[in-house]
Parts: structure tokens; sequence; C-alpha cells
């Protein structure tokens, strides 16, 4: 981990021009908001969804839009758009609120939350943002070769593109809008030698990097390791709250070369290894089951075995209480935690 020639914005019109031609071929007669679902709503809330590219200029029908409830213990949504890209869904008379996004394959929008009110109608628009019109994201972590402690204030850029980032006193660093392509990593600090490492960046994707400084006057080698996220992961958020829930200690998480070190044969005995939950998936403070959510769908503690193997799971979180919970997880009976599995 360290890390033809055509324009962007014709190779994503493009993309997108051929993506709408095989999705027609496929669309069903879903209702365009305020038609068929303004008669059938009556007092409960309504959502009106559009899904658009990314510029907001074309809709895209046939994209399948998802919608989780978040007051939790309720079937979540989910259908395809039609012509317009327009797709509607009454909601349950006394839901609260509502997660939305679009899924195309391994693309998808991001996560929009909603407030609902009983008779009201809400219009959302949900952008779907194409992994190869995306530019890529460095992530990474400095420290000391000899040591491993955190090195800070090392300064670090790619080489060829303006600006230069400082890593914080975990050594940790972010560079963002890095295009697709092989790179070059540079890492200065001064009592350390100069590091210069090729980097390969795909597009929409984070790639995590970690490299260990060589104090100048002591002859080794730089240590360099890279590896790239799963972009159904990435797409999803895990990621980016496994970063803030590792680092304010929110919950735990588990990646699938966690899993596929301990080689678990059940998910559930995975999970009662490896947390302070007990047997049953039980929270021990507050004596009751934990919300388990598969990709976030609820399921039930019981069924979660025959749901999914540990070989189909790519990331875990673990969250004990209401505190530390993300928004789209919350439910009726928060006090109980939640566990999020994602499949690969």
């Amino acid at each position: 981990m360290s890390i033809l020639s055509i324009s962007r914005g014709a190779f994503h019109r493009g993309r997108t021009a051929a993506l709408l031609a095989a999705l027609q071929l496929g669309v069903g007669a879903a209702a365009a908001p305020g038609q068929e679902q303004e008669r059938e709503c009556g007092e409960r809330p309504e959502l009106r969804v559009t899904v658009m590219d990314e510029s907001g200029a074309v809709p895209l029908p046939g994209v399948v839009v998802a919608v989780q409830w978040t007051d939790g213990g309720r079937r979540p949504a989910r259908g395809r758009t039609g012509e317009g890209g327009h797709y509607g869904v009454c909601a349950p008379r006394d839901a609260e609120g509502a997660v939305l996004w679009a899924e195309v394959g391994p693309d998808g929008s991001r996560e929009v939350t909603v407030a609902l009110e009983r008779g009201g109608t809400h219009e959302v628009e949900l952008r779907v943002v194409f992994a190869m019109s995306r530019p890529g994201r460095l992530l990474g972590r400095i420290y000391d070769a000899r040591t491993d402690d955190p090195v800070a204030t090392a300064a670090v850029s790619v080489v060829g593109r303006p600006g230069v980032v400082e890593s914080n006193r975990q050594g940790q660093f972010v560079i963002e809008g890095i295009p697709r392509g092989e790179r070059q990593l540079e890492v200065r600090r001064l009592g350390y030698a100069l590091l210069r490492h090729p980097i390969v960046m795909s597009p929409g994707i984070t790639t995590e990097v970690e490299v260990g400084l060589v104090p100048e006057p002591v002859e080794m080698e730089p240590l360099v390791a890279i590896a790239e996220r799963s972009r159904r992961l990435e797409i999803k958020g895990f990621y980016e709250r496994k970063h803030w829930g590792e680092l304010l200690g929110l919950g735990q998480f588990f990646s699938e070369d966690d899993i596929e070190r301990w080689r678990p044969t059940r998910m559930t005995h995975f999970i009662v290894d490896h947390t302070m939950l007990g047997s049953g998936l039980m929270n021990r403070r507050s004596g009751c089951a934990v919300n388990v959510f598969v990709d976030g769908m609820s399921v039930a503690v019981r069924d979660l075995d025959s749901v999914v193997l540990p070989i189909e799971v790519g990331g875990v979180e673990v969250y004990r209480g209401p505190a530390s919970f993300p928004g789209r997880f919350s439910g009726s009976d928060l006090r109980c935690g939640a566990v999020a599995i994602w499949t690969k």
C-alpha cells in the first residue's frame, strides 16, 4: 500500500447514452410521481423520486431505487424508475423518515435522508455518479519504519499536481481528486529520507497507502504497502463510517481481510467471538437482541446465518448503543444496538 485520447466529459456522455439504451429495453411501467401514487397515498406520506445522471441533465429509467425507513422494523421499499427516471412510493402512515439511494450495478447515488410528514409530498432527486467519471482518493498513514510510531507533519503530494497535505498526529492524510492512471507519491519530512513511490489510481475508488519512512542516517529500504477498496462498500459509505468510527471510538469494524483471517463458519459465531455481544447477538448491557441489517435491509437474528455466509461478506459494523448509531440504521429500539453486514 503507498500508492487513446478521450475527454472525461465525452466518455461520461457516451457511457450514459449506452446505459440509457440498455436500461430502456427492460423498463417496466412504473408510475411517474404525481400520477397513480397521488391517488393511492391519501394521508400517508408520499415520496416522489427522480433519478438523474451526475450532471442532472439526463433522466435514468430502469434504475433501482432503495428506501430504508429510519424508524426501523419495517420492510424496505425497492423498485425501478419508469419513463423520465421517476419512481413513487407511499410511506407507512406513521413513518418519521426515510433514507433513499439509487443503484446501477456497482455505481450509485449518494444517500439522501428525508423527514416525513403525514399527508405530505416529498420531492427527491438522486444523481447517479458513475465510477469512471469520478477521480480517485488517496487515504494514507505515515510511520517510522524503525519504531512503527506515527510521523506527523510529513509533507505528502502527488507529483505533477498542485498542493501539499500534511500528516496529522496519527500520521494520517487524505488527498482528494486524483485522476485515474499511474501517479507518483512523494513524502518529505525533516530527518527522514525522501520517498517517491509509484501508485495506480482507479476511478471513483479510495486507495489506501501505508508508508514507512526511513531516518536519513539509517540505510534500509522504505516500506510501502497499497490496497484498493471495494467499490460497492465505498458507495455504501462503509469506509467513511469505519474511518471516523475508529477515530472517535463509535463502534467496531471488520473488513473482508479480518473475516478471511479468522475463517468463521457462521456470521453469528464471528460476531460473538470478536465483539462484546453475547450468544444470540444479545446486548449484555440492555439484555435485548441487537438490530441486524444485511445490505441495508433488516434481518431477524435467527435468520442471519441462512441469509449470508462469511465468504460473502465484505464488511461488518457493530454499534452497541444509540449514541454511536449512523442515521440510516436508527430504529425504534435504539438501546439494543445494531450490526450492519455488507456483502462483497
